[in-house]
């Protein structure tokens, strides 16, 4: 793993999360992702209209989407997750495929009731989401899969179910949030970066600070604080994905020392990951 950009890259990254914070935009920084779906006829959407699930999906990339899905039900943590939205009629979950950032993936289109409460999200994925490894800033889960000694196992499939995995867990965070206050946050996070991007970048700034106190941190922090609960979500598909307890702790000991390079102060919701059953692996 190269860490001699490190300080190089947490400044791009700030510049890209000021830009664009209220998405995930992995596989290699390529911009602004997807806000609309793939051109093209679409399968006949077998889910009702009244919450639950609705796949989108092109009938040219229907294939290949079947082939991620079935990866990520392979998984305790995949069919859980996948069930409790499919069967929620009170919050529709919409996915579908783009080829504006092939190898990766969205999660946006919020959709509020008038009493506040969250009513839907959109799942974006790549159209080539079975390729492609991020940076190991913010995503230090997928990026582990690119390490020697592990990317030559890992298949095309297990990659897109792990990307796939990370979406579901901001839609889990977004649920699990007061639902105001991530509202709110979303309403503002646009406008600390119009001022962030305005005033040479200078966080002191008193209307930076008032709204840093009105969202519950800055608008990086609340990004990258997203970013890391999609990646233990990611991380929790992998524990139940690989059964073979070595090469398992093997990954999760790459894992570590990517959060320990990029991401010391959210360890904690990793190392539980890691130690808890069925894994059981260290964590030193």
């Amino acid at each position: 793993m190269r860490t001699f950009y490190k300080p190089v890259c947490l400044l791009l990254i700030a510049l890209l999360s000021s830009l664009f914070p209220t998405v995930t935009h992995y596989a290699q920084r390529q911009g602004a992702l997807a806000e609309r779906g793939a051109g093209g006829s679409l399968s006949p959407n077998r889910q009702s209209s009244r919450g639950g699930i609705k796949e989108e999906i092109p009938d040219k990339y229907r294939e290949r989407y079947e082939v991620w899905k079935s990866e990520f039900l392979s998984t305790e943590t995949g069919r859980r997750q996948w069930e409790m939205y499919a069967h929620n009629e009170a919050f529709t979950l919409t996915i579908n495929i783009s080829t504006d950032n092939r190898q990766g993936a969205t999660t946006g289109k919020y959709k509020w009731n008038d009493a506040g409460e969250l009513t839907g999200a959109t799942i974006t994925l790549g159209s080539q989401l079975d390729e492609g490894y991020p940076d190991p800033i913010y995503y230090p889960v997928m990026n582990s899969l690119s390490w020697s000694g592990i990317s030559e196992i890992v298949s095309g499939r297990l990659l897109a179910a792990t990307k796939i995995a990370h979406e579901f867990g901001h839609i889990n965070r977004a649920l699990g949030t007061d639902a105001t206050l991530y509202r709110l946050q979303n309403q503002l996070m646009p406008v600390y970066k119009r001022i962030f991007l305005s005033n040479g970048h200078d966080t002191r700034d008193p209307r930076l600070l008032k709204l840093a106190r009105q969202m519950g941190g800055t608008s990086l922090e609340i990004w990258e604080d997203r970013e890391y609960w999609g990646e233990a979500n990611a991380m929790l598909y992998l524990r139940d994905r690989i059964s073979e307890k070595n090469f398992r702790c093997v990954l999760f000991s790459r894992i570590r020392r990517t959060v320990e390079a990029y991401a010391e102060p959210y360890a904690d919701r990793f190392k539980q990951i890691a130690q808890a059953e069925p894994s059981l692996c260290r964590w030193q």
